[in-house]
């Protein structure tokens, strides 16, 4: 499946539609049933101990799957989270993240899939993984 919206109209859509996310992350790509986002990280996304927070790590987790989902089915801001369970599997340092959301099951209603986040520059694996649910609104007739 090859997606309907390129890195630079799925910029352009969510400047429109959220533009609460605008300079917060930045699409690297998309393909065919995945997407790639970076977070850069500043102080204000540190916890106590000079880690990235958790719901930093969440959101960039979500918007990851969204953008993912969008790509694949098209303008449809309606688009929401219906289910999301995050695992954090390491302390990420001070550093930008790195998030590939895959989507493992597209259908009319439902997509269904993961997201798993790495610390730049940082080989050891993931430091974060989400499962995602994402429910599709009905197609206007």
């Amino acid at each position: 499946m090859t997606p309907k919206l390129t890195v630079q109209e799925l910029t352009h859509f969510l400047d429109e539609v959220f533009p609460q996310v605008r300079g917060q992350m930045v699409i690297e790509a998309v393909g065919p049933m995945t997407a790639r986002l970076r977070m850069p990280i500043d102080d204000s996304r540190l916890r106590p101990g000079g880690t990235v927070s958790g719901p930093s790590m969440f959101t960039l987790a979500d918007c990851s799957y969204y953008v993912a989902t969008l790509a694949m089915i098209g303008r449809e801001a309606l688009t929401v989270t219906t289910s999301m369970t995050i695992n954090f599997l390491a302390k990420p340092p001070a550093a930008d993240l790195v998030c590939e959301a895959r989507i493992l099951r597209l259908g009319r209603v439902l997509s269904v899939g993961e997201a798993t986040i790495w610390s730049d520059g940082r080989s050891d694996g993931p430091v974060a993984h989400a499962a995602v649910t994402y429910a599709i609104p009905p197609r206007k007739s």
